[in-house]
């Protein structure tokens, strides 16, 4: 197995990508003092990345019980992170666009402020 045989931009289980999101359009759940209102097609797009990453680090695993160099399953962690790193930054940037800017207009901002800066803060450690 090469580095180019475990690729991010192959769903190694499509079968989480016909799993139903939510019963409408959007997935709700409440955090804290708000709610947070999701497309089902952003959800999908997060949980397939999410899926991809899972196979690639199951890819990850197979590499280093095959004893494989350590330089090939290092560069494969790196993607994995670069990965989530994607993923982070998709649902960040959600957050500030629907979350975030419909706690202003309901005039929570504050609260919705800071409870971005803490999870800014554990995940930027």
């Amino acid at each position: 197995m090469t580095a180019s045989d475990i690729s991010l931009s192959t769903s190694l289980n499509p079968s989480l990508d016909s799993l139903p999101l939510a019963p409408s359009s959007q997935s709700v759940h409440t955090h804290a003092e708000h709610t947070h209102v999701h497309s089902e097609e952003s959800l999908k797009r997060i949980v397939n990345r999410l899926a991809r990453v899972e196979g690639h680090i199951r890819g990850i695993k197979t590499m280093v019980q095959e004893s494989r160099p350590c330089p090939d399953v290092l560069v494969q962690i790196a993607a994995v992170q670069g990965a989530l790193d994607r993923v982070a930054r998709i649902i960040l940037d959600e957050h500030l666009s629907e979350c975030v800017s419909r706690a202003a207009a309901e005039g929570n901002i504050e609260a919705e402020i800071g409870e971005l800066k803490a999870a800014l803060d554990r995940f930027l450690r």
